[in-house]
């Protein structure tokens, strides 16, 4: 094969994916087109902002349900933005607009086009993967998305200003959508942005702040409640995952004393059986009173556990906010993914979610036991455990199950009270044997008095 010429190899490593070497300035000496293509690209490598908080999810866990985490109805920043189904809100995001134009008597976008284009390279940093759309567009996504979400929030909180045609209100389906799709972890604007708009557009004597609405709104689509406490808006919120995250944990954090921040080392959680096998080894399951779903308890046998309710929109929830504690810097704890982890190991089968469900553990509005376990079961993969904040639990749970007066009762209720046919043989053996007793009782009295 011949060689190629200087300026072949030139040509070539022009064409290495669209790279230009114009201005690089190879190594002396350096001929080879494959080095000027690889130098080139490192040159024009992009850093990894900081800054960077919304990511799209990984294909591992993407594989195992891509629904859970692709927006229904609405398109929210950059990576969504561009799918044919999600159309039908663009137009609604621009009545919406128009609705916040006229109510404040104003006839341009013009002064927040351009408080936004101060905001435009911030932005831009936050999201974790490259985006196509030039700075024009970009603003005009940031102003759409962002009017949008605050009009949507404040219509919600505040009854006057909705539009008595508006669709969104008419039916409740769909503002559970909205709410759902508003959640998940690709589809975000920064907060600043939205919080900049909302100071922008504010209402006179509204008493609410961006917090406020945005919390009220999603109290009716979360699993548990939150409640705003003094110091709550301290923590750094990046985006309205991220302020639901914060404040759905922060009774827990609170309450517990658990810091956000892992010291210390981590430690090996083992193993725990399901609800079935530790009810059968003499665990005792109680409905935990008070709306902290993670604050999960165990003492002297009993397990005291916050209800759970399971509906259409739960998985994609708990997915969500999985995700995003995998994705955050620093050692933290990551308490939904432990949550899901803890009650993974209690639901093998069926008979596990039935069980949780009579204890008023878990509230199944699926009505299918079999489709919770199969979520929980399925909830797990590829996802990273570590600095477990319940492995004490796991300890003392399995240190009481191998006690042996436990172990023999375990043997007792598998051997004779596994169904009632068993349990009423059994008391039917202990009267006759009472019976038999007395029968012998007085027989002896009978004959002492003779």
């Amino acid at each position: 094969m011949p060689r190629r010429t200087s300026g072949e190899q030139r040509l070539a490593s022009n064409q290495c994916q669209g790279i230009s070497l114009v201005n690089m300035r190879p190594v002396e000496g350096t001929t080879d087109h494959v080095s000027l293509c690889i130098d080139a690209k490192l040159s024009s490598l992009p850093r990894n902002p900081p800054e960077r908080c919304i990511f799209k999810v990984n294909y591992q866990l993407r594989s195992v349900n891509e629904k859970a985490y692709e927006p229904e109805m609405l398109a929210i920043g950059p990576y969504h933005r561009d799918k044919n189904r999600l159309q039908v809100m663009e137009e609604h995001k621009l009545r919406y607009l128009q609705q916040l134009l006229r109510r404040r008597n104003e006839s341009s976008v013009h002064k927040y086009v351009m408080a936004l284009r101060r905001f435009e390279e911030r932005a831009r940093k936050c999201y974790a993967e490259s985006i196509s759309l030039n700075v024009d567009e970009f603003v005009e996504m940031l102003l759409l998305d962002g009017c949008f979400i605050i009009e949507l929030l404040r219509k919600y909180a505040i009854l006057e200003l909705r539009d008595i045609n508006d669709p969104t209100f008419s039916m409740d389906w769909i503002l559970n959508s909205l709410a759902r799709d508003m959640m998940l972890f690709e589809n975000q604007l920064p907060f600043f942005v939205l919080h900049h708009l909302f100071n922008m557009t504010m209402i006179p004597d509204m008493p609410y702040d961006l917090v406020d609405v945005a919390l009220h709104f999603f109290d009716c689509a979360l699993p548990c409640p939150v409640s705003v406490k003094e110091g709550n808006s301290s923590y750094e919120i990046n985006h309205l995952l991220g302020l639901i995250h914060n404040f759905i944990l922060t009774p827990f954090t609170a309450e517990t004393g658990v810091t956000r921040d892992v010291v210390g080392k981590e430690e090996n959680f083992g193993f725990m059986h399901s609800a079935t096998d530790l009810k059968e080894a003499g665990v005792t399951f109680k409905k935990a009173d008070g709306s902290n779903l993670f604050d999960i308890k165990f003492e002297n046998g009993v397990m005291k556990i916050p209800c759970l309710r399971i509906e259409d929109q739960t998985e994609s929830f708990l997915r969500n906010r999985i995700a995003y504690e995998q994705y955050r810097e620093g050692n933290r704890l990551n308490y939904v993914t432990d949550y899901v982890t803890f009650i993974n190991y209690l639901i093998n089968s069926s008979k596990d979610v039935e069980l949780l469900c009579r204890y008023g553990i878990i509230e199944n509005w699926l009505g299918d036991h079999e489709a919770v376990s199969a979520m929980f079961n399925k909830l797990g993969n590829y996802v990273m455990v570590s600095n477990f904040c319940y492995a004490e639990i796991f300890k003392n749970v399995n240190v009481y199950c191998c006690r042996r007066w436990n172990l023999q009762m375990t043997k007792l209720r598998r051997n004779y009270f596994n169904s009632p046919w068993a349990l009423l043989s059994f008391l039917a053996a202990v009267l006759l044997l009472m019976l038999t007793l007395i029968q012998t009782v007085f027989s002896i009295l009978s004959y002492v008095s003779l």
